[in-house]
């Protein structure tokens, strides 16, 4: 039945869209947890209590697919502008037009199976400066992390960005790229991920030095620390930091200051070891670790990460 609804709600959208395009403009302020209520209605499930609730867009006195299809169009179809290429489940060429940050290109796995009426968990990776927007769309899916997090859960969406520099401007995009997610899609809260990978990691650190609340979990590959760390220290948001010992391009000092510092802003809050060692973890790497992984270069073999179950297994396992 709810493919149905579904169906039928696309060609509703089609045969709206030529009549008038009046009546998408007169509401904007339903959530997605509203298209799971007006579905669930329809369907004739458990709802909340909705009398309060003004469901009836295009004010005909009811409640119908027509109002779903509605508000599916205004919460989905309002800023992102998909792609039409795809890589292995990924459409890779998405755009969101952003009012403050310009446009944020990234890729995207939304598994088929998706339903507003379930949440998914989310994870963003931030690839590294090969593979920003500048390298050619796509450049971004050639590292394993957003392939890797589909066999964790799968009930997920993956979003692999293509951002414009690993500072602050690319930090913004990713925190309104999540944000997007998080308000458009029905997004499980408890489980959403962050993962910056080189130039990504430090972009991930500036995005932990603004909104760390936003994220369950941060994971760090093969890149050190760009912020100030009170911020996360004050949110609690568990980290792990993984890095070569002999990293040729970052080296692994700047990881292990950065772990160093937040470990004594918990000491100083009165968390014990133990406390602190569920929130924060420096895996540092020597190099038989990427030669078991068919790699000599300790910077570029950061990906032999995204085949480790027990870092991804990590990141993954966090919850709120």
């Amino acid at each position: 039945m709810k493919k149905k609804l579904v169906a039928l709600g696309a060609a509703l959208v089609a045969a709206v869209s030529a009549i008038t395009g009046t009546v998408y403009a007169m509401l904007r302020n339903h959530t997605v947890n509203d298209a799971g209520q007006l579905q669930d209605f329809l369907l004739g499930k458990e709802t909340d209590n909705l009398s309060g609730a003004d469901y009836d867009i295009n004010h005909d006195g009811r409640w119908d697919v027509f109002n779903l299809c509605l508000m599916k169009r205004e919460l989905l179809a309002d800023k992102i502008e998909f792609g039409s290429t795809e890589k292995d489940g990924f459409i890779v060429d998405n755009v969101l037009h952003s009012d403050t940050q310009g446009d944020i290109h990234f890729s995207s796995y939304i598994p088929e199976s998706y339903d507003v009426s379930e949440p998914y968990a989310l994870f963003v990776t931030l690839p590294g400066w090969e593979e920003l927007y500048f390298q050619g769309v796509g450049a971004n899916l050639v590292e394993g992390f957003p392939f890797e997090a589909r066999k964790y859960n799968d009930k997920i969406i993956v979003i692999s960005t293509q951002l414009d520099d690993w500072g602050e401007t690319s930090a913004n995009m990713a925190i309104e790229l999540t944000e997007y997610f998080l308000t458009h899609y029905n997004i499980d809260k408890s489980k959403v991920y962050l993962h910056g990978y080189s130039g990504g990691g430090e972009t991930g650190s500036i995005v932990m030095g603004k909104c760390p609340e936003l994220y369950t979990a941060y994971l760090e590959t093969s890149s050190k620390w760009n912020c100030d760390l009170s911020v996360l220290a004050n949110a609690h948001t568990p980290v792990y930091m993984a890095i070569g010992e002999d990293d040729s391009y970052y080296g692994s000092g700047y990881l292990k200051n950065a772990y160093s510092e937040l470990y004594s802003l918990y000491e100083a809050q009165g968390l014990s070891a133990d406390e602190i060692d569920e929130m924060l973890v420096l895996d540092v790497k020597e190099q038989d670790y990427f030669t078991e992984h068919g790699y000599k270069d300790q910077h570029g073999s950061g990906m032999a990460f995204a085949e480790d179950e027990s870092i991804m297994g990590w990141l993954f396992g966090q919850t709120k």
